[in-house]
């Protein structure tokens, strides 16, 4: 009888840790799942996009990609419903992460102020926000310069919409859908899930921000490069403070100095 105690002492702890491991392995197979059908899809094409780049003949920096093209110019109409799809179901994948850390093992009792998309700070998150899109937008735009100048990334043509009256708002809608999806995503998800799964966080953010990068391998190694370093940096910030506005306000504003500014000065300034 003494024999059989340690093991019927022993069984809870063993089926608590085996519902612990099955409950961690059950959200990371549904971090992939959520990846598979948004960003890490698209590192995949981005990947298959520079090898076609690198394997077409002309150097990287002999070569153009192409951003917010115009589907049909001819009709403006049309041309405006192509653009809100396309963006409405880029950002399709926000909800769904939201959804999942609200209903499937919720990171708090409040899963919006957990990830820092709540409005508790709106003055500050925003001022933030703006700083660091200067923080992360000089260096930024001279670590292109300098890799398409030693020819390691293509050309960035990042506004090239059609001139109508919906152009610039259009552009301004793109930047914010891929400010929410990328910062909800690859940072308030991902590393909530990653915490969650019992990864240490700076293996979470190191991951993370590979994913960023790769899936900007389509403009070049320069394009992987700063993606990874914003990514690290974003990551780092979330890590010490929760608050995930003032990454979606940075990265909406770097997107649309992007687009924005590239669709006004392309025909002015040579060197864009």
């Amino acid at each position: 009888m003494d024999a059989q105690v340690p093991l019927a002492a022993g069984t809870p702890v063993e089926v608590h840790g085996s519902r612990q491991g099955a409950r961690r392995s059950h959200l990371g197979l549904e971090t992939v799942f959520v990846l598979a059908i948004c960003l890490g899809q698209s590192a995949v094409y981005s990947v298959l996009s520079l090898l076609d780049k690198l394997t077409a003949g002309p150097p990287l920096s002999h070569q153009t990609t192409s951003l917010n093209n115009s589907v049909t110019p001819d009709r403006p109409w049309l041309d405006l419903a192509h653009q809100l799809a396309n963006n409405v179901f880029l950002a399709a994948a926000v909800p769904l992460a939201l959804y999942l850390l609200m209903n499937v093992r919720r990171p708090g009792s409040n899963p919006w102020r957990a990830i820092g998309l709540d409005g508790r700070r709106t003055r500050r998150d925003a001022l933030t926000g703006v700083g660091i899109t200067a923080a992360i937008g000089v260096p930024g735009l001279g670590l292109y310069l300098l890799a398409r100048a030693i020819g390691v990334n293509t050309t960035i043509a990042a506004g090239n919409l059609a001139s109508q009256w919906w152009t610039v708002p259009m552009y301004v809608f793109a930047a914010f859908a891929n400010g929410m999806l990328e910062e909800v995503v690859m940072i308030g998800y991902l590393l909530t899930r990653w915490r969650q799964c019992g990864w240490h966080p700076g293996a979470a953010i190191a991951v993370s921000a590979l994913i960023r990068g790769s899936y900007h391998l389509y403009q070049g190694f320069g394009g992987f490069a700063g993606n990874l370093v914003m990514g690290l940096a974003f990551g780092w910030y979330w890590q010490r403070t929760r608050r995930l506005w003032p990454l979606v306000i940075a990265h909406t504003l770097l997107d649309v100095f992007s687009f924005v500014g590239y669709s006004l000065l392309k025909n002015v300034v040579s060197w864009l």
